[in-house]
C-alpha cells in the first residue's frame, strides 16, 4: 500500500526544472537544444554516406522538406497566426515568430523587390552553426545549413505558397553574414471587391 501511495505522490510532483513560461515553450526550448546538439553528428554522417557536396546538400534539403511540411501544423496550432494577406506579411511572420519558436532567434527581414515576392532572411546567429567554425576539408561547396531551406520550403507549400528557398551568403563559407533567399513562385491574385450601393 505505502508503494502505491509513492507512485502517487511522484505522479503529482511538479517538474520544476522546465521554464515556467508555458508547457508549449519548454517543449520548443528542449527540442531545440537536442537539435542543435545533434545536427553536426547527422551532416558528418551524410558527409561519410555522400561523396559529393551536391548529394549532401540535396539530402540535407529533402530532409528540411520533409520536416517542414509537417511542422507547419504544429507552428499554426501554437501560434496563433491567422492568414496572411502578403508576401510580406509571410516572410515577416516566419523571421519573427516561426523562427523565434523553434530557434530562439529573429532574423533580419530585407528585400520585397519591384515584384513583391523576393525577400531575404539575414541570420546574426546561427543555432546550428554554434559548434562549427568552418567547412569540413575539401567539403567547400556543403551548405551545412540546407535543411533550414527545405523547412521553409515544405512550410510554404503546404499553405499553397511554392517559394524557391536558397542559402545566398553563409558566414561558414567567409560571407559577413547568412542570408536566406525565398522567391515566391506565383503572384498574388489581387481579389476585387465591389460594394453593392
Amino acid at each position: 500500500m505505502s508503494r502505491s501511495s509513492n507512485k502517487k505522490q511522484e505522479n503529482n510532483k511538479i517538474d520544476w526544472q522546465l521554464p515556467a513560461i508555458s508547457t508549449s515553450a519548454s517543449a520548443h526550448n528542449i527540442n531545440r537544444e537536442l537539435f542543435v546538439l545533434t545536427y553536426g553528428a547527422l551532416v558528418a554522417q551524410l558527409c561519410k554516406d555522400y561523396e559529393s557536396d551536391d548529394e549532401v546538400n540535396k539530402c540535407l534539403d529533402t530532409m528540411g522538406y520533409n520536416i517542414g511540411i509537417r511542422l507547419v501544423e504544429d507552428f499554426l496550432a501554437n501560434s496563433g497566426i491567422k492568414k496572411c494577406r502578403s508576401y510580406s506579411e509571410t516572410v515577416d511572420i516566419i523571421a519573427k515568430v516561426a523562427f523565434k519558436m523553434y530557434l530562439g532567434i529573429t532574423p533580419t527581414l530585407i528585400g520585397d523587390n519591384v515584384g513583391g515576392n523576393e525577400f531575404s532572411l539575414i541570420l546574426e546567429k546561427n543555432p546550428l552553426v554554434e559548434f562549427i567554425e568552418e567547412l569540413p576539408t575539401g567539403r567547400s561547396s556543403l551548405s551545412y545549413c540546407n535543411l533550414l531551406s527545405g523547412v521553409i520550403r515544405g512550410a510554404l507549400e503546404m499553405i499553397h505558397l511554392p517559394a524557391d528557398v536558397t542559402f545566398i551568403q553563409d558566414r561558414l563559407k567567409g560571407d559577413d553574414v547568412t542570408e536566406i533567399g525565398i522567391t515566391f513562385l506565383r503572384k498574388i491574385e489581387e481579389k476585387k471587391t465591389k460594394r453593392n450601393k
